[in-house]
């Protein structure tokens, strides 16, 4: 009777661990820390062309190089906390980085001797001046792509994993994440950019490493509520054998039954790992599953069919992932490029004069009403057509993004014909920078789909010890994304350099107004529509992972196939 009594308490105990309660603390993190990233990534390129005296291009590539390193150092934020220390302690310790690194930014804004002189080159900063700017950068990138690899799993992880309905809860989830990281970049935008261009750059890099000092405290707060999975073996070996052993048992003929394919008892499997079918995609992968006779079942010789299935379904993500990339190369144009022009416009309301980098203010106000108005009445009333629990699939929502995200680049161009008239017909009297808000406000819409779909896709598609790995795949499309805005806006300006009669590129080094950025825009738009095709193909030949009833419930209405 006491054992009884002591498993029930354990029970009870268990119960309080987990679910809205817990993600709480991660929301909260999730809103302090995009006050000040959203705010920085807002008015940093203007920082490098008016303080660093960087040129046109020249800031727009270093910003786009910055956040393409961040967004890829997430994934060793999420291999870190897949493998060796739980997510939470993850976003602890790459938090810290993060927030020393604000601090040295706030430094060098705040010091004259750590800032260079104008020169009339593409970047002024040199010796250590250039160390101290880059060493900060370097830590930044590092710190904040560390906790995006880790905070979105955690999240996950309260719902999914606490006997909550795994379908609605978690789409919830992440909807919720999404909101919190957009109140906070209302705030980022609105408040802090004011303060940093009327007041001074250092406060406003102040202010970000308070909140986002604040936030962590707050996650760290929420540590006696929180569920930790077990952590499996690194993700990364268990790939590597996979495809070692399936080449080297390559003249090997997979059996026509693919029960005689190696699989452990389920005593014997690792609490971490979750049991795959067999899918018939990919078959060649299934020679690592063939135990040779005579040949002891050891890691290096033979894999299970989990551990297949498992590398087969990060296959089937990388065209997905990879189908996304044109989309955030468009969404680095709006951090860029769309701030330079929209300080070069009217930014009055009345006497109220509105900063330029505070345009992606409307979208995130779009975006706030919206999140909610999606979770409690659309995706209801799509749950009652479509029969699936989330009301429409997310590479469903993932479309939808990319869809409007060439609408946006499209008015994009538009804005820019009439921005550059209006600048040579009267340029005294520019267009107001409200007409940015157009094309900022249908991408934040296009990101609101896009990034959530994304988020709960890796999630649920991945194998269990691969969950915070597999979530930085999002973070691992915008890195492509901002590193081929730089590869672009090279390639457009030498290409157009040697064959304009002007013999200037689109993009060339002086002031924005002789530019082709227009051009640049509907080159953008018009290579979306064939990354969309290419989408559809790929999203209509995924077919979602089969481990629980779950996953066979929401495969059944579209037979495997968004």
């Amino acid at each position: 009777m006491a054992d009884k009594n002591v498993d029930m308490s354990l029970s009870s105990a268990s119960m309080k661990k987990g679910g809205y309660r817990a993600c709480m603390f991660v929301f909260g993190l999730a809103m302090l820390e995009n006050i000040g990233f959203v705010a920085n990534m807002s008015t940093m390129v203007l920082y490098f062309s008016y303080v660093l005296y960087f040129s046109l291009s020249t800031s727009a590539n270093t910003l786009t190089n910055f956040m393409g390193t961040l967004c890829l150092l997430s994934l060793v934020g999420g291999f870190i906390s897949d493998t060796y220390i739980n997510r939470l302690y993850t976003c602890l310790i790459f938090g810290s980085m993060e927030v020393v690194a604000l601090i040295m930014v706030t430094i060098q804004a705040y010091s004259k001797n750590l800032r260079p002189d104008p020169c009339g080159k593409s970047s002024c900063i040199e010796g250590g001046k250039a160390l101290f700017l880059y060493t900060s950068m370097i830590l930044l990138a590092l710190g904040a792509g560390g906790v995006k690899g880790a905070l979105p799993a955690l999240g996950g992880d309260q719902l999914y994993r606490n006997g909550i309905d795994g379908g609605k809860a978690l789409a919830g989830c992440f909807n919720w994440y999404l909101l919190s990281t957009i109140v906070g970049g209302i705030v980022g935008v609105t408040c802090v950019v004011w303060v940093s261009m009327n007041k001074s750059w250092y406060w406003g890099f102040f202010i970000g490493a308070i909140t986002a000092l604040v936030g962590f405290i707050i996650l760290a707060l929420g540590k006696p509520f929180y569920i930790f999975p077990p952590r499996g073996n690194s993700p990364l070996l268990k790939i590597a054998q996979v495809i070692v052993v399936s080449i080297r048992n390559r003249h090997l003929t997979p059996p026509v039954n693919p029960d005689e394919l190696y699989e452990i008892s389920e005593k014997e499997r690792d609490p971490s790992e979750e049991k795959i079918p067999h899918s018939d995609q990919f078959r060649f992968l299934d020679k690592a599953a063939i135990l040779r006779d005579g040949t002891i079942a050891e890691p290096w010789k033979v894999c299970t069919v989990t551990q297949v299935e498992e590398v087969k379904v990060l296959t089937r993500m990388l065209p997905i992932l990879f189908s996304t990339v044109i989309m955030n190369t468009c969404m680095a144009q709006l951090q860029t490029f769309s701030v330079q022009q929209g300080f070069l416009m009217d930014p009055y309301i009345g006497s109220f004069k509105f900063p330029s980098a505070s345009i992606p203010a409307i979208p995130l106000f779009f975006m706030s009403v919206l999140i909610p108005t999606y979770h409690f009445v659309f995706v209801p009333f799509a749950r009652k057509i479509s029969g699936h629990p989330t009301g429409i699939t997310q590479l469903q929502r993932v479309g939808v993004g990319l869809v409007l995200s060439i609408i946006s680049m499209s008015i994009a161009g538009l804005v820019e014909v009439k921005r550059r008239n209006r600048t040579i017909e009267d340029p005294l009297h520019p267009i107001s920078v409200f007409w940015l808000s157009f094309q900022y406000g249908i991408f934040g819409i296009a990101d609101m789909f896009t990034v959530v779909g994304l988020l709960e896709f890796f999630y649920r598609e991945a194998p269990s010890g691969m969950r915070s790995l597999s979530t930085s795949l999002t973070w691992l499309s915008l890195s492509f994304g901002y590193f081929l805005s730089t590869i672009f806006v090279n390639i457009i300006n030498s290409v157009t350099r040697r064959t304009a009669p002007s013999k200037q590129g689109w993009l060339h080094e002086t002031n924005m107004s002789p530019n082709n950025l227009n051009l640049f825009y509907w080159f953008l738009a018009v290579l979306s529509c064939l990354n969309l095709a290419n989408y559809v193909f790929w999203a209509s030949w995924y077919k979602y992972k089969k481990n629980d009833s779950e996953f066979e419930t929401e495969a059944k209405p579209t037979n495997g196939q968004n």
